[in-house]
């Protein structure tokens, strides 16, 4: 029997690549949010949920904040900006590097405006000096009140309980939310579709990634333990198509076991995947297909 009694809503963000969703899946304790080396790997938000004592927080794991270059740049770009609102809290997430660059001043003049509690999370502290975290610190403390400043390492889990303990403070008495044993509002159709994208992330060089979507046409479960999962990949060049499947098929191969892999892990049964690869030129930059591709804000 669930003892929530409070509940916290956090937001989370920053820059491109800078580990939001390595933090958000180790503050859930399971593998929710893509992660990649590239940037721009999260283009929707993402609510992960987890329990701590008689909390149930709730976190919006969003998209890079970046400039746009497509319509699909433009979505992504909006999904963080209204994150930023209504919520109990924002984590700022940024590198150990004493500059305030576009992103996080953007990010911080919206803090401002919605006079918002904050918490500056500095992520990758394994890689820097004292001394140089420091400064870092020092910079973020002149340019907005932020409630504290925690060093931290999303990959290593250094700094995470002092986090939770911040995080802690914000939350209200309320209802619970999300019933237990939920770690995120995904859908399991659209978990195994960003499965998919994360192993072209993880595979394909240059802009190639970026210019694949990922459709799930079939999900179903057999009587025997068996979920059949039918996928269509589509990308923006007939020349993109080719290395997607590679010589032989050997690089959709490879994707589609990956694939399979982590599909399995997340739902513990077996599973049966299927691909296609589909051309649709310019997808990125028409509202029709980013909307049936699930990047819709309406």
């Amino acid at each position: 029997m669930s003892n929530i009694a409070k509940t916290a809503m956090i937001t989370v963000c920053g820059r491109p690549n800078v580990g939001k969703s390595t933090l958000t899946n180790a503050l859930v304790g399971e593998k929710i949010a893509i992660v990649s080396s590239k940037p721009q790997t999260t283009r929707n938000r993402i609510q992960g949920v987890y329990t701590r004592g008689d909390t149930q927080f709730i976190l919006l794991d969003t998209p890079g904040l970046h400039k746009a270059r497509t319509r699909l740049g433009d979505y992504m770009v909006k999904v963080v900006r209204e994150s930023i609102a209504d919520v109990d809290a924002v984590l700022l997430l940024v590198e150990p590097i004493a500059n305030i660059g576009a992103p996080e001043q953007a990010i911080i003049d919206r803090l401002r405006q919605g006079r918002l509690p904050a918490v500056l999370v500095i992520n990758k502290i394994d890689k820097v000096k004292k001394e140089e975290l420091l400064e870092v610190m020092a910079v973020y403390s002149q340019a907005y009140p932020f409630d504290a400043i925690i060093p931290i390492s999303a990959a290593t889990g250094d700094g995470l309980e002092d986090l939770q303990a911040q995080m802690a403070r914000y939350a209200a008495p309320g209802p619970q939310l999300f019933p237990d044993g939920v770690t995120t509002d995904q859908p399991d159709r659209q978990v195994m579709g960003e499965i998919v994208r994360e192993k072209l992330l993880w595979n394909l060089e240059k802009e190639i990634p970026h210019g694949t979507a990922v459709e799930v046409t079939k999900f179903s479960q057999r009587s025997n333990d068996i979920i059949d999962v039918e996928v269509t990949i589509y990308c923006e060049k007939a020349s993109h198509k080719g290395i997607i499947i590679g010589r032989h098929g050997d690089m959709l191969k490879k994707i589609s076991t990956q694939a399979r892999q982590d599909m399995e892990k997340f739902m513990g049964e077996k599973v049966y995947l299927e691909t296609w690869v589909k051309v649709k030129e310019n997808w990125r930059d028409n509202v029709n297909y980013i909307k049936s591709f699930g990047y819709d804000d309406q």
